[in-house]
């Protein structure tokens, strides 16, 4: 379940001016390169989540038309029942069913595409019982509908099909008796794809770096360090999000951070952090993961912003948005939160709806030690300084 937030206007743009004055002068592209860039990551960001959404449809379709085989049908339900999600291309494979195979294949094919990932992404067409209330009504003898996932929180009302084709409109906030299998995305994987894609693009831009072009001047803290064969990092011990009531038929959230700062070279940097286990808000997590390396760093100063893939993100398009903004912003010889950029290079769609914003944490230091609340106080993380040491 997802933390959903609107978005307040009046700091922000507050914050950005001070930011482009800050950087007057110093931009690749400049302000207006970035609102053009903004307004063509919407456009991409609406034309990502329809074409998604219509593939899911497309799926929902194909699968519900298909539970009118018996043996069919009980293969889903073994599966559905014994698994949080089924990889249903992969079962469909085996289903003897030449135009369910072509169906599903072409809908990944739509997914993958509009989010801007490889083929190495695989199916990502994944099927699961809408609410674990379902499962006494999934009898063997019942012919579940099937319906696609909404993109919209905040949707009234939900389609689903049965296996005549015919439409049957559901409550979005209240699971109806009927068992109905929800078709949505692999959001893990996509977003382990996703990070792949933006973390090549963002390099390819000149916005991240593999490694630190030069070292700074070594301190008794850094010679220490280098002595001792590793290097500082931050650690997450503890996090939660806030919790928010969701409709049935949304599955687990997938969370990512943008770690960003300004690299030893002096140039903009984002290092894409997976929290593939931040599934649900109102639960504290202790993953115990490292958030920021700190020899990638130049300052002792990092931000963090939070997002989720909400199904229409766009990894090429995020890319470019994310460099065309932060590209604007030298190195003034001091730290300069960046949180803000980052913002707003993000499409405007992401702040209607669904936002992919979650939260975001400014100023975070090597020496941060103890719980540090997200400044839309929309979650908060425990972090400890951590020393990895090489072998």
């Amino acid at each position: 379940m997802r933390p959903r937030h609107t978005r307040r206007l009046g700091t922000l743009t507050a914050v950005a001016a001070s930011l482009v004055a800050l950087c007057a002068g110093q931009a690749l592209g400049g302000p207006s390169a970035v609102a053009a860039q903004r307004t063509a990551a919407s456009a991409s960001a609406a034309a990502t989540a329809s074409a998604v959404s219509t593939a899911e449809n497309q799926a929902a379709r194909a699968i519900a038309g298909s539970l009118s085989a018996p043996a069919w049908r009980a293969r889903v339900r073994t599966a559905a029942l014994s698994s949080h999600e089924v990889a249903v291309a992969a079962l469909a494979d085996r289903s003897g069913s030449g135009a369910l195979k072509s169906a599903l294949s072409s809908a990944d094919r739509r997914i993958t595409t509009a989010k801007g990932l490889g083929t190495d992404a695989g199916s990502l067409l994944r099927l699961r019982l809408g609410d674990p209330a379902m499962r006494a009504a999934l009898t063997a003898d019942t012919e579940p509908w099937v319906a696609a996932a909404a993109a919209d929180d905040d949707t009234a009302t939900i389609t689903a099909y049965d296996s005549h084709g015919r439409a049957h409109t559901l409550d979005a906030r209240k699971a109806p008796t009927h068992p109905v299998y929800v078709v949505d995305i692999d959001g893990s994987k996509a977003l382990s794809a996703g990070l792949r894609v933006l973390n090549k693009e963002l390099g390819r831009y000149g916005v991240a770096s593999a490694a630190p072009a030069r070292r700074p001047a070594p301190t008794a803290g850094t010679r220490a360090s280098a002595a001792a064969g590793g290097f500082w990092t931050t650690r997450v011990t503890a996090v939660e999000l806030s919790d928010d009531e969701e409709p049935w038929f949304k599955g687990d959230a997938e969370i990512y951070t943008l770690v960003t700062g300004f690299g030893q070279d002096g140039k903009v940097r984002v290092d894409p952090v997976d929290m593939p286990y931040l599934d649900n808000d109102h639960t504290v997590y202790r993953p115990g993961q490292i958030l920021v390396n700190w020899s990638n760093y130049k300052y002792n100063l990092a931000d963090a912003v939070m997002m989720e893939d909400d199904g229409d993100t766009n990894y090429l398009t995020l890319a470019k948005a994310l460099a065309t903004a932060l590209l604007t912003i030298a190195d003034q010889g001091t730290y300069i939160p960046l949180v803000t950029a980052i913002l707003d290079a993000m499409p405007n769609s992401w702040w209607t709806d669904d936002p992919d914003y979650v939260d975001s944490w400014y100023t975070l230091s090597r020496d941060d030690n103890g719980t540090r609340y997200g400044a839309r106080g929309n979650g908060w993380m425990t972090v400890e300084p951590y020393f990895v040491q090489e072998f």
